[in-house]
Protein backbone atom coordinates (compact mmCIF):
# COMPACT_ATOMS: atom_id res chain seq x y z
CA UNK A 1 0.00 0.00 0.00
CA UNK A 2 1.42 3.34 -1.22
CA UNK A 3 1.49 6.46 1.05
CA UNK A 4 -1.29 7.98 -0.73
CA UNK A 5 -3.69 5.18 -0.66
CA UNK A 6 -2.83 4.61 3.29
CA UNK A 7 -3.32 8.12 3.96
CA UNK A 8 -6.82 7.99 1.34
CA UNK A 9 -8.47 5.12 3.63
CA UNK A 10 -7.20 7.05 6.96
CA UNK A 11 -9.30 10.02 6.23
CA UNK A 12 -12.07 7.41 5.29
CA UNK A 13 -11.72 6.57 8.71
CA UNK A 14 -11.06 9.95 10.63
CA UNK A 15 -14.90 10.63 11.69
CA UNK A 16 -14.92 6.80 12.85
CA UNK A 17 -12.49 7.19 15.06
CA UNK A 18 -13.07 10.26 16.21
CA UNK A 19 -16.16 9.16 17.72
CA UNK A 20 -14.37 5.71 19.15
CA UNK A 21 -11.64 8.34 21.11
CA UNK A 22 -15.07 10.32 22.34
CA UNK A 23 -16.42 7.10 23.77
CA UNK A 24 -12.75 6.30 25.41
CA UNK A 25 -12.37 9.52 26.74
CA UNK A 26 -15.71 11.14 27.46
CA UNK A 27 -13.78 14.37 26.71
CA UNK A 28 -14.01 16.49 23.20
CA UNK A 29 -10.32 18.16 23.69
CA UNK A 30 -8.68 14.84 25.30
CA UNK A 31 -10.24 12.64 22.16
CA UNK A 32 -8.82 15.28 19.53
CA UNK A 33 -4.96 14.53 21.20
CA UNK A 34 -5.63 11.17 21.42
CA UNK A 35 -6.89 10.89 17.24
CA UNK A 36 -3.69 12.86 16.77
CA UNK A 37 -2.02 10.27 18.69
CA UNK A 38 -3.64 7.72 16.61
CA UNK A 39 -2.55 8.93 13.18
CA UNK A 40 0.87 9.73 14.01
CA UNK A 41 1.32 6.31 15.43
CA UNK A 42 -0.05 5.02 12.11
CA UNK A 43 1.79 6.84 9.76
CA UNK A 44 4.82 6.05 11.79
CA UNK A 45 4.49 2.52 11.72
CA UNK A 46 2.31 2.08 8.92
CA UNK A 47 5.50 -0.25 7.33
CA UNK A 48 4.00 -3.16 9.42
CA UNK A 49 0.19 -2.87 8.76
CA UNK A 50 -0.44 -5.98 6.80
CA UNK A 51 -2.31 -4.89 3.16
CA UNK A 52 -5.53 -7.00 2.58
CA UNK A 53 -6.52 -6.81 6.30
CA UNK A 54 -8.91 -4.73 8.45
CA UNK A 55 -7.29 -1.22 8.56
CA UNK A 56 -10.62 -0.37 10.65
CA UNK A 57 -9.42 -2.46 13.56
CA UNK A 58 -5.68 -2.12 13.32
CA UNK A 59 -6.05 1.74 13.81
CA UNK A 60 -8.49 1.12 16.48
CA UNK A 61 -6.36 -0.94 18.45
CA UNK A 62 -3.40 1.07 18.20
CA UNK A 63 -6.02 4.11 19.73
CA UNK A 64 -7.52 2.14 22.29
CA UNK A 65 -3.44 0.87 23.37
CA UNK A 66 -2.46 4.43 23.29
CA UNK A 67 -5.43 5.30 25.12
CA UNK A 68 -4.52 2.60 27.73
CA UNK A 69 -0.90 3.95 27.99
CA UNK A 70 -1.69 7.35 28.16
CA UNK A 71 -3.92 6.62 31.16
CA UNK A 72 -1.84 4.34 33.05
CA UNK A 73 1.04 6.95 32.43
CA UNK A 74 -1.31 9.79 34.30
CA UNK A 75 -2.02 7.83 36.97
CA UNK A 76 1.63 6.50 37.89
CA UNK A 77 2.12 10.48 37.94
CA UNK A 78 -0.65 10.91 39.71
CA UNK A 79 -0.74 14.70 39.71
CA UNK A 80 -2.70 17.17 41.63
CA UNK A 81 -3.24 20.27 40.69
CA UNK A 82 -3.96 22.67 43.83
CA UNK A 83 -5.39 25.81 42.73
CA UNK A 84 -5.96 27.28 45.94
CA UNK A 85 -3.90 29.97 47.51
CA UNK A 86 -1.89 29.01 50.24
CA UNK A 87 -2.30 32.56 52.24
CA UNK A 88 -4.42 30.89 54.80
CA UNK A 89 -1.53 28.95 56.29
CA UNK A 90 0.40 32.18 56.20
CA UNK A 91 -1.73 34.36 57.61
CA UNK A 92 -3.98 32.38 60.21
CA UNK A 93 -1.05 32.47 63.05
CA UNK A 94 -2.89 35.32 65.20
CA UNK A 95 -6.18 33.36 64.59
CA UNK A 96 -5.01 30.47 66.83
CA UNK A 97 -6.77 29.94 70.26
CA UNK A 98 -4.93 27.78 72.64
CA UNK A 99 -7.81 25.96 74.94
CA UNK A 100 -5.93 24.67 77.50
CA UNK A 101 -9.18 23.47 79.36
CA UNK A 102 -9.27 20.17 77.58
CA UNK A 103 -5.77 19.78 77.34
CA UNK A 104 -5.45 19.45 81.22
CA UNK A 105 -8.92 17.61 81.86
CA UNK A 106 -7.73 15.02 78.83
CA UNK A 107 -4.13 14.73 80.52
CA UNK A 108 -5.87 14.53 84.11
CA UNK A 109 -8.40 11.89 82.76
CA UNK A 110 -5.39 9.74 80.96
CA UNK A 111 -3.16 10.04 84.53
CA UNK A 112 -6.13 8.66 86.45
CA UNK A 113 -5.99 5.48 83.82
CA UNK A 114 -2.62 5.24 84.38
CA UNK A 115 -2.99 4.65 88.23
CA UNK A 116 -5.67 2.05 87.77
CA UNK A 117 -3.52 -0.22 85.70
CA UNK A 118 -2.00 -3.32 87.75
CA UNK A 119 1.52 -2.53 89.21
CA UNK A 120 2.72 -5.36 86.96
CA UNK A 121 2.07 -3.18 83.72
CA UNK A 122 2.40 0.08 85.76
CA UNK A 123 5.95 0.54 86.68
CA UNK A 124 7.15 -0.96 83.04
CA UNK A 125 5.07 1.83 81.37
CA UNK A 126 6.00 4.50 83.75
CA UNK A 127 9.78 4.27 83.71
CA UNK A 128 9.18 4.35 79.81
CA UNK A 129 7.01 7.16 80.00
CA UNK A 130 9.81 8.34 81.91
CA UNK A 131 12.67 7.94 79.46
CA UNK A 132 14.26 4.72 80.29
CA UNK A 133 15.40 2.46 77.54
CA UNK A 134 13.92 -1.46 77.32
CA UNK A 135 17.17 -2.67 78.56
CA UNK A 136 17.50 -0.24 81.25
CA UNK A 137 13.59 -1.46 82.69
CA UNK A 138 14.33 -5.24 81.91
CA UNK A 139 17.72 -4.48 84.45
CA UNK A 140 16.26 -2.65 86.99
CA UNK A 141 13.13 -4.97 87.45
CA UNK A 142 15.20 -7.78 86.70
CA UNK A 143 13.05 -9.50 83.84
CA UNK A 144 13.74 -10.04 80.15
CA UNK A 145 13.53 -7.21 77.63
CA UNK A 146 10.70 -8.79 76.13
CA UNK A 147 8.79 -9.17 79.12
CA UNK A 148 9.43 -5.22 79.42
CA UNK A 149 8.15 -4.83 75.79
CA UNK A 150 4.94 -6.82 76.16
CA UNK A 151 3.97 -5.14 79.05
CA UNK A 152 4.32 -1.27 78.02
CA UNK A 153 2.60 -2.65 75.65
CA UNK A 154 -0.22 -4.30 76.97
CA UNK A 155 -0.57 -1.31 79.56
CA UNK A 156 -0.98 0.80 76.45
CA UNK A 157 -3.67 -1.20 74.88
CA UNK A 158 -5.22 -1.44 77.92
CA UNK A 159 -5.35 2.01 78.39
CA UNK A 160 -6.82 2.55 74.93
CA UNK A 161 -9.92 -0.07 75.47
CA UNK A 162 -10.48 2.12 79.14
CA UNK A 163 -10.52 5.67 77.53
CA UNK A 164 -12.54 4.10 74.43
CA UNK A 165 -15.32 2.65 76.59
CA UNK A 166 -15.26 6.21 78.66
CA UNK A 167 -15.52 8.21 75.68
CA UNK A 168 -17.45 5.79 73.24
CA UNK A 169 -20.43 7.57 71.23
CA UNK A 170 -23.93 5.39 72.04
CA UNK A 171 -25.14 4.24 68.45
CA UNK A 172 -27.80 6.49 67.28
CA UNK A 173 -30.24 3.86 67.91
CA UNK A 174 -29.43 3.99 71.80
CA UNK A 175 -29.82 7.84 71.52
CA UNK A 176 -33.22 7.84 70.01
CA UNK A 177 -34.63 5.63 72.68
Amino acid sequence: MTHLEFAHSYNQMQTLLYAFACRLTKNESDAQDLLQDTAYKAFKYKNLYQPKTNLRAWLMTIMRNTFINNYRQKKRRNVQNDTTDNEYFVNSGHLTVVNGGEMSTSLEEIWSVVDELEDWLKVPFLLFYQGYKYDEIAELLDIPVGTVKSRIFFARKKMQGTLKERYEVPAYEEMAA
